[in-house]
């Protein structure tokens, strides 16, 4: 499953822009330009870009997790990019240590909580939809203005933006779903919680418990979001191929389950 590794970066084309002149001024080339965003016919054509354009880049550097960043458009705000990436508006001020939400600067560059995805010979949106447990809307909805993107074709080496799996106070960057996990492997995300205390466990898809619930805890305490970083123990044998793992936390008035992000995993 072709997760593409490394920093990516949606660029909206300007006026007087041109595919040369984009690879440039961002690191990259023409030829990886043409093939992340399937610049060629018949979606396409390479040598008639238009502004409003989005075309998704591989920026330079050898960062093996996958990440997305957004530049900040002329009219944005942050509840309409928020919408835009399924994340909620504080999750993206937070991760993005924004103090004054309502003063954005266009150009600026922002995390978005996704991550890139290149298309295989025979993946349609529906099936990528399914794999990621990410509805297709959303699949939409984050890669909107590109132009080799539609709901019924999509291109091999094309590269989707997938947001990754969150909730109003959690969001988890890995593992990454559809990813294949065992014991000993880390999950690390990012929660707004009480005490700063989150939880996880793992079912297979039988319902199983694979991992009974355990406690972790983040660098920050609610009202900040606070990185949380462990090692995921197995305490029995998974008896299905597949499963999911759940983040959340707890009430602490009544204890019952609060931010549940699931991510679908495989085992």
């Amino acid at each position: 499953m072709p997760i593409s590794s490394g920093t990516h970066l949606l660029y909206t084309v300007h006026p007087g822009d041109t595919l040369y002149s984009i690879a440039e001024q961002l690191g990259t080339n023409v030829p990886s330009l043409v093939q992340i965003n399937a610049l060629y016919p018949p979606s396409s054509d390479p040598n008639r870009i238009y502004p409003g354009q989005v075309l998704l880049a591989r920026l330079p550097g050898m960062a093996e997790q996958s990440s997305v960043l957004y530049q900040v458009q002329p009219g944005d705000s942050l509840f309409r990019i928020a919408e835009r990436f399924s994340v909620s508006v504080d999750m993206l001020a937070g991760l993005n240590q924004i103090q004054q939400p309502d003063v954005l600067k266009v150009a600026q560059l922002l995390f978005i909580a996704s991550f890139a995805y290149e298309v295989e010979q025979g993946d349609t949106l529906f099936s990528i939809s399914r794999r990621f447990g990410t509805p297709m809307s959303e699949l939409i909805r984050a890669n909107r203005n590109r132009q080799g993107l539609s709901p019924d074709v999509i291109y091999p080496g094309f590269r989707l933006v997938i947001p990754l799996p969150s909730s109003t106070n959690i969001v988890v960057y890995e593992p990454l779903p559809g990813t294949k996990i065992a014991s000993g492997q880390r999950l690390m995300g990012s929660a707004r919680a009480f005490e700063a205390t989150i939880n996880y466990q793992i079912r297979d898809a039988m319902g199983r418990s694979i991992t009974e619930e355990k406690a972790a805890t983040a660098a920050h305490g609610a009202p900040a979001f606070g990185l949380f970083d462990v090692q995921i123990k197995f305490d029995q044998t998974p008896t299905t191929p597949n499963g999911s793992l759940m983040v959340y936390t707890r009430s602490a008035r009544d204890g019952s389950i609060q931010d549940l992000v699931e991510v679908p995993v495989t085992f």
